[in-house]
């Protein structure tokens, strides 16, 4: 019996950090989702009310506490890529410092959606989290009768570029 329970701790060892590795990623994907719901109302408000919106961000600080973000450079009507960019430095910044848990980059885009390729609005929101969490999930939307429909979400592999390793 003994003999028994002594051949079983080696592989406790080596399966106890991948569960740990899992929880973290649990948590870390319950907070990017979190920031998510946060971040999403204020792009679909903007689209609904002008049709438009300018690239925004939202994070979730050491503390928990989430925090909306925007860019400006003086310009009117900015490009969204220069604004992207100013974002992205910001999130890149706050997460090297150690501010930052998650951040959350909200932009619009244009997708093919999966199976039939037809061309969409879309919602992008990149997510990325310091426990090496990286998502962006589309919301394809159209217009009708002059109100907003948000389909249902498609997410891909993000391109974990704001917390590096």
């Amino acid at each position: 019996m003994l003999r028994q329970i002594f051949w079983r701790w080696p592989l406790l060892f080596l399966v106890l950090p991948l569960l740990a590795d899992a929880q973290g990623l649990s948590v870390a994907k319950k907070e990017a989702e979190a920031l998510l719901d946060a971040a999403l109302p204020f792009a679909e408000k903007m689209l609904q009310q002008h049709r438009e919106f300018f690239p925004y961000g939202y994070t979730l600080d050491k503390d928990g506490k989430t925090v909306a973000v925007s860019g400006y450079d003086s310009r009117e009507r900015p490009p969204s890529s220069d604004l992207i960019r100013q974002l992205k430095k910001v999130f890149v910044s706050g997460a090297k410092s150690g501010e930052y848990k998650a951040t959350a980059l909200v932009y619009d885009v244009r997708i093919n959606l999966p199976g039939t390729g037809a061309k969409s609005d879309a919602i992008a929101v990149s997510l990325n989290h310091r426990d090496n969490y990286s998502v962006v999930v589309f919301f394809p939307y159209k217009f009708e009768s002059a109100k907003l429909v948000v389909g249902d979400p498609i997410a891909n592999q993000g391109e974990a570029d704001i917390f590096r390793r």
